[in-house]
Order: structure tokens, then C-alpha cells, then sequence
């Protein structure tokens, strides 16, 4: 399976991935409008860590035995057992945070949403019915920081 890998000499914490991983979210796919006007607002399934010294997108490995699938108690992390993208249904998540502890990665992060914390993760740009093209924060990267590549995943 495809997967995301970030290159750390290349990012220059430019944080394109991070508007164009929001963006594509959105209900608008509008940039102005996913940052200015939606509601709830949309978010990043990827981030940004650190500086302009040293920085890193931290995004989801969809790993061959997901720990965040395994550990999450309501159901809302689930691997697709055709494609192998494992993502995050913010209807089932109860805020747990049992993912987030669980994830090798640091890649779950929980937002406030609607009254109550939710799980977002990766999700490679796909809506859970196949296997995505390019996902948008790989295609926003100008360094090319991120590459989307053939692996065998953790």
C-alpha cells in the first residue's frame, strides 16, 4: 500500500500541508471559506511539528496492525481490510483518547467538536470508498518534503 512519509531535511515549515489537508476537508473545498467562514471548522488530519530550525509534517502510517484500531473502545478507528487506509469516524469517536496514547506516531490528534474531544488521523485524501490519488498535502508541498510511496509500513 501507498503510504505518506515526510522528508525532515526538506521541510521548511512552510505549512502548505496543513491548509491543503484542511481545505480538502471542508465542505466548500475552499480555502478562504474553510479558514473564514465554516462551521464546525474543518481540520488537518496532518501537522506540522517543531520550527524553521527543524521541522516535520506528522501524519498516519496506516499500519499493517493499527494499535489506535485495536485500542479504540466505541468502534471509531477502523482499517479497511480491502485498501488498508485506517481512518477515524468523528460520529462513533467519544473522545477517549485512547488512540492518541496508543499511536506510535503521535499522528491522532483530538479537537473539540460539537461539545465533545474527536479523533482525527489521515485519512489519504480518501472518502472510504478506495484508494485515493495523490493526497493533498503531498501535492501542496513545494520542497516535496512529503512523497507518497510504495511500503511495506510499520
Amino acid at each position: 500500500m501507498k503510504r505518506i512519509y515526510a522528508i525532515e531535511a526538506w521541510c521548511v515549515d512552510c505549512r502548505r500541508c496543513e491548509v491543503a489537508c484542511k481545505t480538502f476537508h471542508s465542505k466548500s473545498r475552499d480555502t478562504v471559506r474553510a479558514f473564514k467562514v465554516e462551521y464546525p471548522v474543518p481540520q488537518s488530519r496532518i501537522r506540522v511539528e517543531g520550527g524553521r530550525q527543524l521541522s516535520l509534517a506528522v501524519n498516519c502510517r496506516h499500519c499493517a496492525q493499527p494499535k489506535c484500531v485495536e485500542g479504540c473502545i466505541s468502534g471509531a478507528m477502523r482499517k479497511d481490510p480491502r485498501t488498508g487506509v485506517v481512518t477515524s469516524d468523528p460520529q462513533k469517536c467519544v473522545g477517549c483518547r485512547t488512540c492518541v496514547s496508543l499511536c506510535p506516531f503521535g499522528a491522532v490528534h483530538v479537537e473539540e467538536a460539537a461539545g465533545k474531544g474527536v479523533a482525527y488521523k489521515c485519512d489519504l485524501c480518501g472518502d472510504g470508498k478506495g484508494q485515493p490519488g495523490e493526497p493533498s498535502c503531498v501535492a501542496a508541498c513545494p520542497n516535496r518534503a512529503l512523497v507518497y510511496v510504495e511500503s511495506e509500513g510499520c
